[in-house]
């Protein structure tokens, strides 16, 4: 393995400790520590209805992530998103890889590497990332808006690296569809 220094801009608060990136507050914490904080959480609620919960928080979360950082470094459509993976992978979450994207359709298709969870948790024989699964929806519904777009999409976790006879995970985004958010 070879080590390198963080690629993201961190800074401290010398008064208050906040940690910010891009003007965005942060909080650093051992990979442990919330994989941990996260299973106990599975485990009294259930998936299912966790996932529900995180599917929802996390497309705010990346909504609002991206209208800040696109304002910020003045980034727009497919740009917004491409940033958008280069920073989760930069902070430690497992490397995110754009396999395809089409704005006009509303779909796209990620594949993720190096997953935290896959890494802390192991082949347990199920999908384990599904926070992430709101993150692309939020993503691209914050981009599509951006561009005037009334199209709303909503993601799925298709396969991942904590499956057996899986080396890597997928996410898809389609255009939603009746009531499926």
């Amino acid at each position: 393995m070879t080590k390198m220094a963080p690629e993201l801009p961190i800074e401290v608060d010398s008064e208050t400790g906040v940690w910010t990136t891009d003007a965005l507050p942060m909080l650093y914490v051992p990979r442990h520590f919330f994989i941990n904080n996260h299973v106990a959480v599975e485990e009294a609620l259930g998936a299912e209805k966790y996932a529900e919960i995180l599917y929802h928080a996390g497309y705010k979360s990346a909504w609002h992530w991206c209208e800040k950082e696109a304002e910020c470094h003045g980034l727009e459509g497919v740009d917004v998103f491409e940033h958008y993976m280069k920073r989760l992978s930069q902070r430690g979450w497992g490397h995110f890889i754009t396999e395809a994207i089409d704005l006009d359709a509303g779909t796209c298709r990620v594949r993720l590497e190096h997953s935290a969870f896959v890494y802390q948790l192991g082949k347990v024989g199920r999908k384990v990332e599904y926070m992430f699964t709101g993150w692309f929806a939020g993503a691209m519904d914050q981009i599509l808006a951006a561009r005037g777009s009334d199209l709303r999409t909503v993601a799925e976790q298709t396969q991942s690296a904590a499956e057996e006879g899986c080396e890597v995970g997928y996410f898809e985004t389609k255009p939603l569809t009746g009531a499926a958010r």
